[in-house]
């Protein structure tokens, strides 16, 4: 799918200091990270330069997120993955108030990457001024900058392939190993939320599910959270085939089987956040999704006035409106079963469907901005 292509970049819009502030007590979710992580071995916090800087899949290149860690307003760590036998990259936006003051005893928000991720310099850092915006909210920021095409959920098998660095790993890493460590180098409290878009989306719905208490808010943008029946099983195999790199994208090499197994199994249902819906009751819900209908962002006009030649608009536009409004228009319908699911269950969530936009990143920066507003902000009680 051209859709996550640079081309598209156009229509894209170290310890805590003394003397820090202190966030006012709030109440936080109940289950806190020692209790998720039970007996599984927890990772370990180590210092940037630990490690060589992470290399972009896509270009062989540096990871363009790297060049925002200035360790001032955006640091970044590595933390092991027990489970995955590697060290994973973080990117952190530290706690900090409107004067700038560091603060301890804050919130952490998870920002999970969609499908290409960082290794396809296709992150929350790179695309959406992420930094920007949380900068000044007094909430911790954590990014993982690796995952690109796993569904952040724990494979049965590990695939062989371009993107799959060894064991696919993520539920536990996202749930047990990374929130306990992290949460601590920082000076947070128990209060947590997590947030994807697109293929993330699907995650920042599931993993709530897994852990309920675990969270105090969840926000999917543009993501769906059926992952069980014919439709979302086969767009997660058009997904995931992704992964394989150019040369081996042949449906073969990764699939959705080696991910969850068969369509409609055990594991695959026990990943279905529309199965496992009545699990989200509890937790604060923002659900985003547009029609697929081509906006203004989408057309060659607005990417002109952004600075893309008109060859580059016109090509970006195309695939905008077509594979962005098919993928979007898809994902429309998985989130308007999920809204009848948890208006039967009386579990109540804030929806943003939107009349017109496709599957691209003006929307979801929007997203960022609305979710923290209007449903995380109130969970954490700030």
């Amino acid at each position: 799918m051209k859709l996550f292509r640079p081309i598209l970049a156009i229509a894209a819009a170290s310890a805590i200091a003394v003397g820090a502030a202190t966030a006012a007590p709030a109440d936080a979710a109940p289950v806190t990270a020692a209790q998720a992580a039970g007996n599984t071995p927890v990772g370990t916090v180590k210092n940037w330069n630990a490690n060589p800087a992470p290399i972009a899949v896509s270009t062989g290149e540096k990871a363009k997120w790297v060049d925002e860690v200035d360790h001032n307003k955006v640091w970044a760590f590595w933390v092991s993955s027990p489970s995955m036998g590697r060290d994973i990259p973080v990117a952190v936006i530290p706690a900090r108030n409107e004067a700038g003051q560091l603060v301890k005893n804050a919130p952490t928000v998870y920002l999970l990457n969609g499908a290409g991720g960082a290794e396809q310099n296709n992150d929350w850092l790179t695309y959406a001024d992420t930094q920007k915006f949380y900068g000044d909210k007094g909430v911790n920021v954590v990014i993982p900058m690796e995952g690109a095409f796993s569904y952040y959920t724990d494979w049965l098998n590990t695939p062989q392939a371009e993107y799959f660095r060894g064991p696919q790993k993520w539920e536990t890493f996202l749930t047990k190993e990374l929130p306990g460590p992290i949460e601590q180098r920082l000076g947070a409290d128990n209060r947590r939320a997590i947030v994807g878009f697109s293929m993330s989306g699907t995650s920042a719905l599931v993993l709530p599910t897994k852990i309920p208490g675990f969270y105090d808010a969840a926000a999917s943008f543009s993501g769906c959270a059926a992952t069980s029946t014919f439709a979302p099983y086969n767009f997660a195999r058009l997904t995931v085939n992704r992964g394989a790199g150019a040369a081996g994208a042949n449906y073969q090499t990764v699939t959705p089987e080696q991910m969850w197994g068969p369509m409609g199994g055990p594991y695959n249902r026990a990943n279905d956040a529309l199965v496992n819906a009545d699990k989200l009751r509890g937790t604060a819900l923002y659900v985003s999704t547009a029609t697929g209908l081509a906006s203004e962002n989408d057309m060659m006009g607005t990417l002109v006035g952004k600075g893309a030649t008109p060859a580059q608009a016109s090509a970006a536009a195309m695939t905008l409106q077509v594979e962005g409004g098919v993928i979007e228009a898809a994902i429309n319908t998985c989130n308007h079963d999920l809204r009848a699911k948890l208006n039967k269950l009386q579990i109540p969530a804030h929806y943003e469907f939107r009349n017109v936009g496709t599957h691209s990143w003006p929307d979801w920066r929007k997203d960022l901005e609305n979710s923290w507003w209007k449903t995380i902000k109130p969970a954490f009680k700030m």
